[in-house]
């Protein structure tokens, strides 16, 4: 099995369970114009639909090997089959994030993915909660700011950092500094 057949799993079981979800993490910076690597794939649903996903991914092969109050992580009995992260939000944030999404072909498959904005804010949300994805996160932010021609110096991008993310996270931003500057909880 290719590794990335677990886009034609996802696309096709979900679809018949009507499960609406949105592509997140590496393969939607892609999409957003910063190529990078990425191990795993990501998405991102409404808390509600998780317990009906849950099965559907299990008879694909894959199991919980982390459950959290807001993220699961899925992994394959086969090992061609890339891991799977699961990211859950309630729903009136899921609705309007699933809305404003840009529709992405991954592997001849149709998926959402957030619009930029959302994009960031999932990055700097996850910068505040998770300091131990410090390092990727900024440098996609970082990244996806210079490559999407961002001003940084906006009311708007400060007012988004600071509503997801910290003030240390905006001036690192906002002055180049790297992720070696900003000071977290759990730092």
């Amino acid at each position: 099995m290719s590794r990335y057949d677990v886009f034609h799993l996802v696309s096709r079981e979900f679809s018949k369970a009507r499960i609406n979800h949105v592509l997140i993490g590496g393969f939607a910076v892609n999409f957003h114009q910063y190529s990078r690597n990425t191990g795993d794939v990501d998405f991102l649903m409404a808390e509600k639909d998780y317990e009906k996903a849950l099965p559907l991914l299990e008879k694909g092969g894959y199991k919980e090997m982390v459950r959290q109050p807001l993220f699961a992580r899925l992994k394959n009995e086969d090992p061609g089959m890339m891991d799977v992260d699961i990211m859950f939000v309630d729903e009136p944030t899921f609705e309007g994030i699933f809305k404003e999404g840009k529709r992405a072909k991954i592997e001849d498959v149709e998926f959402v993915v957030p619009s930029l904005n959302h994009l960031l804010a999932l990055k700097l949300h996850s910068l505040k909660h998770n300091p131990r994805r410090l390092a990727p996160d900024l440098v996609d932010l970082d990244n996806l700011v210079k490559i999407n021609q961002i001003d940084v110096r906006s009311k708007e991008f400060r007012e988004l950092c600071l509503k997801f993310g910290t003030s240390e996270i905006y001036e690192a931003l906002l002055g180049g500094q790297g992720y070696g500057k900003i000071k977290l909880p759990g730092f």
